[in-house]
């Protein structure tokens, strides 16, 4: 799956990421001024249950669901290994 690629700063040096379908904007409910784009269209495999490098848990449920994927608060990225 082709997908838009946005990240944001966390307290601690930690950064959450946040993808959703390419060229879709992010859902109101997730939209917020800190989000900043990292990539665009980039192909992912969203079957998979854990998205690398991104930390980002069962992407394909989360986007049926609420139109967009997240980094759990449980594993933030941590800035010296973020992509």
């Amino acid at each position: 799956m082709k997908v838009d690629i946005y990240r944001r700063e966390e307290p601690h040096q930690m950064f959450s990421y946040l993808i959703v379908p390419q060229g879709q904007d992010i859902p109101p409910e997730a939209d917020n001024v800190d989000w900043h784009v990292r990539q665009l269209a980039v192909d992912v495999d969203d079957t998979q249950e854990h998205l690398h490098p991104y930390e980002i848990d069962n992407p394909r449920a989360q986007i049926a669901e609420k139109g967009y994927a997240i980094t759990s608060v449980y594993h933030q990225v941590p800035a010296q290994a973020a992509p």
